[in-house]
């Protein structure tokens, strides 16, 4: 009989996983809002998980930075843009091409730090402590931490090339 944090973990697994399918291939509009408004899903079920893992401080600020922060600054792009509900457009081969290969490359780099991973292996964090993960994190995981900052940089620049118009 599985317990009831087991329970949670799985309908928050399930939540993040299903909010974020909804958020990149919403089936019920085409309405970029209603993608954002998944997203916010996506982090707050991800947010329920770091709780379940007792790490309060980093569910925090997952809702308040990314919930709050960064889903605000999301939405005024898509409400400045004026942002209708989005058409088809022609895809070009060169374009997708560059995203296969992107997705390749990044799948690629997920399986190798996947395979290299030791289970509960690494530095220990005390449990609430902010101190000791601000060390490990601009330290052992600066390089992750950078390359992250780039990945919103990038999906920011991302909303704007996908909501301009076509010029003809």
């Amino acid at each position: 009989m599985p317990e009831f944090t087991d329970l949670l973990f799985y309908a928050f697994a399930g939540l993040t996983l299903l909010c974020g399918f909804l958020c990149v291939a919403n089936p019920f509009s085409r309405n970029p809002v209603t993608s954002a408004m998944f997203l916010v899903l996506t982090i707050v079920s991800m947010a329920g998980l770091f709780v379940l893992l007792h790490a309060f401080f980093l569910a925090a600020v997952q809702v308040l930075v990314y919930a709050g922060a960064v889903m605000v600054l999301f939405l005024f792009v898509i409400m400045l843009l004026d942002l209708k509900e989005e058409e088809r457009r022609k895809l070009r081969k060169v374009t997708v091409g560059l995203g296969a290969v992107a997705v390749v490359a990044i799948a690629g780099i997920l399986a190798k730090a996947v395979s290299g991973a030791v289970p509960f292996g690494g530095d220990k964090l005390v449990e609430g402590g902010t101190k000791p993960l601000g060390r490990i994190l601009f330290t052992q995981y600066l390089l992750p931490f950078e390359v992250l900052s780039i990945l919103l940089l990038v999906a920011m620049v991302g909303v704007i090339l996908l909501s301009k118009k076509d010029l003809k």
